[in-house]
Protein backbone atom coordinates (compact mmCIF):
# COMPACT_ATOMS: atom_id res chain seq x y z
CA UNK A 1 0.00 0.00 0.00
CA UNK A 2 3.11 2.34 0.96
CA UNK A 3 3.96 2.35 -2.69
CA UNK A 4 1.14 2.64 -4.16
CA UNK A 5 0.35 6.00 -2.33
CA UNK A 6 4.30 7.16 -3.22
CA UNK A 7 3.39 5.93 -6.23
CA UNK A 8 0.60 8.34 -6.56
CA UNK A 9 2.27 10.89 -5.09
CA UNK A 10 5.23 11.04 -7.82
CA UNK A 11 1.95 11.08 -10.93
CA UNK A 12 0.45 13.53 -9.30
CA UNK A 13 3.67 15.91 -8.95
CA UNK A 14 4.46 17.87 -12.47
CA UNK A 15 1.01 19.38 -11.88
CA UNK A 16 1.75 20.34 -8.29
CA UNK A 17 4.86 21.66 -9.61
CA UNK A 18 2.93 23.58 -12.70
CA UNK A 19 -0.17 24.68 -10.41
CA UNK A 20 2.01 25.91 -7.48
CA UNK A 21 1.64 29.54 -6.82
CA UNK A 22 -1.29 29.87 -9.47
CA UNK A 23 -4.37 31.42 -9.57
CA UNK A 24 -7.58 29.42 -9.94
CA UNK A 25 -11.28 30.91 -10.15
CA UNK A 26 -13.43 28.15 -9.19
CA UNK A 27 -17.23 28.95 -10.04
CA UNK A 28 -19.72 26.98 -8.12
CA UNK A 29 -23.43 26.70 -8.56
CA UNK A 30 -26.61 25.73 -6.12
CA UNK A 31 -26.38 21.85 -7.14
CA UNK A 32 -23.18 21.27 -5.11
CA UNK A 33 -24.00 24.42 -2.23
CA UNK A 34 -27.69 22.75 -1.80
CA UNK A 35 -26.00 19.76 -0.61
CA UNK A 36 -24.24 19.23 2.69
CA UNK A 37 -22.21 16.13 1.44
CA UNK A 38 -21.04 17.91 -1.83
CA UNK A 39 -20.77 21.59 -0.34
CA UNK A 40 -18.58 19.47 2.88
CA UNK A 41 -16.21 17.90 -0.52
CA UNK A 42 -15.55 21.03 -2.02
CA UNK A 43 -14.99 22.44 0.70
CA UNK A 44 -12.20 19.66 1.40
CA UNK A 45 -11.04 20.05 -2.29
CA UNK A 46 -10.23 23.71 -1.74
CA UNK A 47 -8.43 23.13 1.02
CA UNK A 48 -6.18 20.28 -0.57
CA UNK A 49 -5.48 23.27 -3.52
CA UNK A 50 -4.74 25.59 0.04
CA UNK A 51 -2.32 22.90 0.96
CA UNK A 52 -0.53 22.63 -2.28
CA UNK A 53 0.15 26.45 -2.57
CA UNK A 54 -2.37 27.07 -4.96
CA UNK A 55 -4.29 30.31 -5.03
CA UNK A 56 -8.18 29.64 -5.32
CA UNK A 57 -10.99 31.98 -5.04
CA UNK A 58 -14.62 31.33 -5.34
CA UNK A 59 -17.60 32.56 -7.29
CA UNK A 60 -20.92 31.16 -6.20
CA UNK A 61 -24.22 31.40 -7.91
CA UNK A 62 -27.70 31.33 -6.22
CA UNK A 63 -30.45 31.70 -8.92
CA UNK A 64 -33.09 28.16 -7.27
CA UNK A 65 -32.48 29.72 -4.01
CA UNK A 66 -33.67 33.44 -4.96
CA UNK A 67 -37.12 32.24 -7.10
CA UNK A 68 -37.64 30.13 -4.39
CA UNK A 69 -37.87 33.00 -1.80
CA UNK A 70 -39.39 35.08 -4.03
CA UNK A 71 -42.69 32.56 -4.70
CA UNK A 72 -42.83 32.38 -0.72
CA UNK A 73 -42.90 35.63 -0.53
CA UNK A 74 -45.60 36.01 -3.53
CA UNK A 75 -43.73 37.57 -6.01
CA UNK A 76 -43.66 36.40 -9.66
CA UNK A 77 -40.13 35.33 -10.84
CA UNK A 78 -39.78 36.81 -14.68
CA UNK A 79 -37.03 36.28 -17.08
CA UNK A 80 -35.61 37.75 -20.50
CA UNK A 81 -33.29 35.61 -22.62
CA UNK A 82 -32.11 33.97 -19.27
CA UNK A 83 -31.68 36.91 -17.30
CA UNK A 84 -33.87 37.84 -14.31
CA UNK A 85 -35.83 41.09 -14.43
CA UNK A 86 -34.89 42.16 -11.73
CA UNK A 87 -36.70 45.56 -9.94
CA UNK A 88 -36.02 47.48 -6.64
CA UNK A 89 -38.12 44.64 -4.50
CA UNK A 90 -36.29 41.91 -6.44
CA UNK A 91 -32.93 43.32 -5.90
CA UNK A 92 -33.38 43.03 -1.86
CA UNK A 93 -34.45 39.45 -2.56
CA UNK A 94 -31.44 38.56 -4.51
CA UNK A 95 -29.05 40.78 -2.38
CA UNK A 96 -30.24 38.80 0.98
CA UNK A 97 -30.47 35.26 -0.68
CA UNK A 98 -26.32 35.83 -2.24
CA UNK A 99 -25.23 37.55 1.38
CA UNK A 100 -27.09 34.57 3.04
CA UNK A 101 -25.36 31.58 0.75
CA UNK A 102 -22.22 33.22 0.80
CA UNK A 103 -21.73 32.98 4.62
CA UNK A 104 -22.76 29.34 4.77
CA UNK A 105 -20.43 28.70 2.15
CA UNK A 106 -17.37 30.78 4.12
CA UNK A 107 -18.18 29.16 7.58
CA UNK A 108 -18.34 25.32 5.82
CA UNK A 109 -14.74 26.59 3.88
CA UNK A 110 -13.71 27.76 7.58
CA UNK A 111 -14.34 24.63 9.28
CA UNK A 112 -12.72 22.70 7.04
CA UNK A 113 -9.33 24.77 7.94
CA UNK A 114 -9.54 27.64 5.36
CA UNK A 115 -9.41 31.31 5.66
CA UNK A 116 -12.46 32.11 4.23
CA UNK A 117 -13.51 35.29 3.78
CA UNK A 118 -16.55 36.49 1.83
CA UNK A 119 -17.34 39.41 -0.26
CA UNK A 120 -19.45 41.28 -3.01
CA UNK A 121 -19.12 43.65 -5.65
CA UNK A 122 -19.67 46.60 -2.83
CA UNK A 123 -16.94 45.32 -0.21
CA UNK A 124 -14.06 48.15 -1.62
CA UNK A 125 -15.43 48.59 -4.86
CA UNK A 126 -14.62 45.18 -5.99
CA UNK A 127 -17.12 45.21 -8.67
CA UNK A 128 -17.95 48.60 -9.98
CA UNK A 129 -20.69 47.58 -12.56
CA UNK A 130 -22.97 49.43 -15.23
CA UNK A 131 -26.28 48.62 -16.11
CA UNK A 132 -27.49 45.70 -18.78
CA UNK A 133 -28.90 47.22 -21.64
CA UNK A 134 -28.38 44.12 -24.09
CA UNK A 135 -32.02 42.73 -23.85
CA UNK A 136 -33.54 46.49 -23.37
CA UNK A 137 -34.06 47.16 -19.73
CA UNK A 138 -34.46 44.55 -17.17
CA UNK A 139 -33.89 46.64 -14.07
CA UNK A 140 -30.57 46.09 -11.70
CA UNK A 141 -29.55 44.14 -14.24
CA UNK A 142 -25.64 44.68 -14.46
CA UNK A 143 -22.29 44.07 -15.86
CA UNK A 144 -19.01 44.62 -14.76
CA UNK A 145 -17.15 47.99 -15.75
CA UNK A 146 -14.27 47.47 -13.31
CA UNK A 147 -12.52 45.17 -11.00
CA UNK A 148 -10.35 46.58 -7.86
CA UNK A 149 -7.96 43.67 -8.58
CA UNK A 150 -5.72 45.15 -5.76
CA UNK A 151 -7.75 43.23 -2.54
CA UNK A 152 -7.76 40.12 -4.04
CA UNK A 153 -4.02 40.37 -4.26
CA UNK A 154 -4.37 42.06 -0.56
CA UNK A 155 -6.75 38.89 0.27
CA UNK A 156 -3.85 36.09 -1.11
CA UNK A 157 -1.12 37.60 0.99
CA UNK A 158 -2.84 37.61 3.46
CA UNK A 159 -3.48 33.61 3.43
CA UNK A 160 -7.07 34.12 2.63
CA UNK A 161 -9.57 32.32 -0.14
CA UNK A 162 -11.77 35.07 -1.60
CA UNK A 163 -15.30 33.89 -1.82
CA UNK A 164 -17.34 36.16 -4.05
CA UNK A 165 -20.89 36.82 -4.73
CA UNK A 166 -22.17 38.11 -7.74
CA UNK A 167 -23.54 41.73 -6.46
CA UNK A 168 -22.11 44.41 -8.05
CA UNK A 169 -22.13 48.44 -7.15
CA UNK A 170 -22.37 51.50 -9.69
CA UNK A 171 -20.04 54.45 -9.30
CA UNK A 172 -23.01 56.24 -7.63
CA UNK A 173 -23.73 53.63 -5.42
CA UNK A 174 -26.86 51.77 -6.80
CA UNK A 175 -26.60 48.04 -6.17
CA UNK A 176 -26.71 45.72 -9.58
CA UNK A 177 -27.49 42.06 -9.89
CA UNK A 178 -24.61 40.08 -11.74
CA UNK A 179 -24.79 36.96 -13.81
CA UNK A 180 -22.31 34.72 -11.44
CA UNK A 181 -20.82 33.08 -14.82
CA UNK A 182 -19.72 35.97 -17.02
CA UNK A 183 -18.92 37.70 -13.63
CA UNK A 184 -16.60 34.80 -12.96
CA UNK A 185 -15.20 34.97 -16.57
CA UNK A 186 -14.39 38.92 -15.31
CA UNK A 187 -12.39 38.37 -12.65
CA UNK A 188 -10.69 35.34 -13.78
CA UNK A 189 -9.31 37.57 -16.78
CA UNK A 190 -8.79 40.69 -14.46
CA UNK A 191 -6.97 38.36 -12.22
CA UNK A 192 -5.00 36.83 -15.26
CA UNK A 193 -6.05 33.67 -13.82
CA UNK A 194 -4.39 30.23 -15.34
CA UNK A 195 -7.49 28.71 -15.13
CA UNK A 196 -11.10 29.05 -14.47
CA UNK A 197 -13.68 26.23 -13.46
CA UNK A 198 -16.90 26.10 -13.74
CA UNK A 199 -18.60 23.51 -11.61
CA UNK A 200 -22.00 22.48 -12.66
CA UNK A 201 -24.80 19.59 -12.74
CA UNK A 202 -23.61 17.67 -16.01
CA UNK A 203 -19.89 15.96 -16.91
CA UNK A 204 -19.70 18.61 -19.04
CA UNK A 205 -20.27 20.07 -23.01
CA UNK A 206 -22.41 17.23 -24.63
CA UNK A 207 -22.51 16.60 -28.75
CA UNK A 208 -24.95 13.56 -29.31
CA UNK A 209 -25.22 12.32 -25.73
CA UNK A 210 -21.43 11.73 -25.58
CA UNK A 211 -19.01 13.85 -23.70
CA UNK A 212 -16.89 16.43 -25.38
CA UNK A 213 -13.45 16.72 -23.44
CA UNK A 214 -11.35 18.81 -25.51
CA UNK A 215 -12.34 22.00 -27.69
CA UNK A 216 -10.43 24.81 -28.72
CA UNK A 217 -12.38 28.29 -29.42
CA UNK A 218 -13.41 28.09 -32.83
CA UNK A 219 -15.26 24.58 -32.32
CA UNK A 220 -16.60 25.93 -28.81
CA UNK A 221 -18.23 28.55 -31.48
CA UNK A 222 -19.48 26.51 -33.48
CA UNK A 223 -20.98 23.78 -31.11
CA UNK A 224 -23.22 27.49 -29.83
CA UNK A 225 -23.90 28.91 -32.73
CA UNK A 226 -25.22 25.55 -34.25
CA UNK A 227 -27.26 25.29 -31.17
CA UNK A 228 -25.84 21.97 -30.28
CA UNK A 229 -25.24 23.28 -26.50
CA UNK A 230 -28.53 24.23 -24.90
CA UNK A 231 -30.00 26.37 -22.20
CA UNK A 232 -27.80 26.75 -19.27
CA UNK A 233 -24.84 25.37 -21.22
CA UNK A 234 -24.48 27.79 -23.61
CA UNK A 235 -23.69 31.17 -20.86
CA UNK A 236 -21.48 28.89 -19.16
CA UNK A 237 -19.27 27.85 -22.47
CA UNK A 238 -19.32 31.21 -23.85
CA UNK A 239 -18.00 32.69 -20.74
CA UNK A 240 -15.30 29.64 -20.86
CA UNK A 241 -14.46 31.00 -24.05
CA UNK A 242 -14.54 34.74 -23.70
CA UNK A 243 -11.96 34.04 -20.52
CA UNK A 244 -9.88 32.25 -22.82
CA UNK A 245 -9.47 34.54 -25.70
CA UNK A 246 -8.58 37.19 -23.03
CA UNK A 247 -5.47 35.41 -21.18
CA UNK A 248 -6.89 32.75 -19.10
CA UNK A 249 -4.96 29.87 -20.41
CA UNK A 250 -7.46 26.98 -20.09
CA UNK A 251 -11.38 26.49 -18.57
CA UNK A 252 -12.51 23.63 -17.53
CA UNK A 253 -16.59 22.81 -17.39
CA UNK A 254 -17.02 19.60 -14.87
CA UNK A 255 -19.87 17.94 -12.92
CA UNK A 256 -19.91 19.18 -9.32
CA UNK A 257 -22.09 16.36 -8.15
CA UNK A 258 -19.00 13.98 -8.27
CA UNK A 259 -16.82 14.47 -5.26
CA UNK A 260 -13.58 13.89 -6.87
CA UNK A 261 -13.80 16.10 -10.03
CA UNK A 262 -12.57 19.26 -9.02
CA UNK A 263 -8.99 17.65 -7.58
CA UNK A 264 -9.38 15.30 -10.85
CA UNK A 265 -9.61 17.73 -13.50
CA UNK A 266 -6.37 19.14 -11.94
CA UNK A 267 -4.11 16.29 -11.40
CA UNK A 268 -5.90 13.22 -12.97
CA UNK A 269 -3.75 12.27 -16.31
CA UNK A 270 -7.14 11.30 -18.34
CA UNK A 271 -9.92 13.83 -19.08
CA UNK A 272 -12.40 15.17 -16.97
CA UNK A 273 -15.46 17.33 -17.89
CA UNK A 274 -14.87 19.53 -20.83
CA UNK A 275 -11.36 21.70 -21.51
CA UNK A 276 -11.64 24.65 -23.36
CA UNK A 277 -8.64 26.60 -24.60
CA UNK A 278 -7.34 29.05 -27.28
CA UNK A 279 -5.63 26.87 -29.97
Amino acid sequence: MGQDVVSNLFEVLPYLERFHGKTMLVKVGGNVLNDRKSKDCFARSITFLVCVGIKPLIVHGGGPEITTLMEKLGMKPTFRNGYRVTDEQTMEVVEMVLNKINKDLVATLNLSGVKAIGICGKDVNFLIAEKDTQYGDIGYVGKVKRINEDLVSWLFQAGYVPVIAPIGVGEDGTTYNLNADVAAAQIAIALKAEMIIFMTDVDGVMKDGRLVSQLDVEEALKLIQEGIVKAGMVPKLSCAVEAVKNGVKSARIINGNDPTALLATLFASGPIGTIVTNH
